[in-house]
């Protein structure tokens, strides 16, 4: 733990760096296969549940009653491949789709007898296609409100360009989530819609975090020839990582303990609904606010005339300094680095070794 504490402190004062910025293209890449596998599954379809589709619901109450067993029974009593779970409270859900032919009274009294319980322990609850669409509706209108909401925001509070990159971000956590649902075949509850939204906010709390660092670290950037926009907001994005990181981990153990020992060694298979879409959404989200958003950004931010006059003045620079070197003449002294300005948000080695060199003794007496 305490390597991982100095790496940290590293990453932020600049003396480690990992290019995250300068390898966008890598990220792109590998984000477009995950998407497009997502796709895929999402093509294939999502498997909705009871609540967007309609259907009936029964609850059987028996102590010692397995899933298995009532997955028979039930597959003997219906034609429509019924779904058989466990509930968190220990009773057995069966539900049913709109397809099957039988009456809801009949289905619940076979049930109650191949099942050898009292009827009265057979709960049923109908549900009509017109509650589920108004549902997903609703759901919908949840997700535009809130993406909207979102890219006003980060556009009063910071720029557009920020904030289409956060919005290309969050659309990448909810296509990458809703794909693997679709991929494992998970049911899509209200519970799991919940989950959607939650992971949204998770992403963009990762995602502000970053771009409030970059946007430090890049102010009166211009009036320096030492860094481009790509090279600061790379610098801002790692003395984040570390945190970035870390709020994910801790965020991830207890979603973890839900989806793998309450869903999967304890057989509570509603909790699986909204889990599996914050487990999903939560790393989603932290692979997308370092190696989706913060490159996005810098690439929307160097098409601006001023920041390509930048990184021209600085590869300038950086050339007449090497052809310098080449001709014998040195490298620049601290004292002539520390006399170019720096951007007034810049933290790390770069900026600090110029001022230390100025108090620092000579060496003569």
């Amino acid at each position: 733990m305490s390597r991982f504490s100095n790496l940290g402190h590293r990453l932020y004062q600049g003396e480690v760096s990992f290019d995250f910025v300068g390898r966008r293209k890598l990220w792109y890449s590998i984000s477009g296969v995950i998407v497009l596998v997502a796709a895929i599954g999402l093509a294939m379809g999502l498997h909705l549940g009871i609540e967007f589709k309609g259907g009936s619901v029964y609850t059987v109450t028996k102590p010692g009653l397995t899933v298995s067993q009532a997955q028979d029974t039930a597959n003997g009593v219906v034609s429509s491949h019924p779904l058989v779970q466990s509930s968190d409270n220990g009773k057995i859900r069966i539900q049913v789709s709109t397809d099957e032919t039988k009456s809801s009274d009949q289905i619940r009294s076979e049930l109650s007898q191949k099942l050898s319980v009292p009827l009265d322990t057979v709960e049923a609850q109908v549900i009509g296609p017109s509650w589920g669409k108004q549902i997903s509706q609703k759901a919908l209108t949840g997700l535009i409100i809130f993406m909207v909401l979102v890219t006003v925001y980060l556009a009063i509070a910071f720029e557009w360009r920020m904030a289409v990159a956060a919005l290309v971000a969050l659309i990448h956590d909810l296509l990458i989530t809703i794909g693997v649902y679709a991929l494992v075949g998970f049911e899509v509850t209200p519970g799991t819609v919940i989950g959607f939204l939650t992971i949204l906010g998770y992403s963009l709390y990762d995602t502000v975090v970053v771009f409030d660092t970059v946007k430090e670290n890049t102010r009166g950037i211009t009036k320096q020839n030492k860094l481009t926009y790509s090279e600061a907001a790379n610098a801002g994005l790692n003395q984040t990582l570390v945190r970035s990181l870390n709020t994910t981990v801790v965020a991830l153990l207890p979603v973890a303990a839900l989806l793998f020992i309450g869903g999967g060694i304890l057989g509570a298979g509603t909790l699986n609904d909204i889990s599996l879409a914050l487990f999903i959404g939560l790393a989603a989200g932290a692979y997308s606010s370092i190696c989706v958003a913060t490159p996005l950004l810098a690439q929307l931010k160097e098409e601006q005339p001023d920041l390509k006059a930048l990184r021209k003045k600085v590869l300038q620079h950086r050339a007449a300094a090497a052809a310098k070197a080449e001709a014998g003449e040195g490298a620049p002294t601290d004292e002539e680095a520390a006399g170019e300005d720096q951007p007034a948000g810049m933290v790390g080695q770069r900026g600090r070794s110029a001022g230390t060199a100025k108090g620092r003794p000579s060496g003569k007496r």
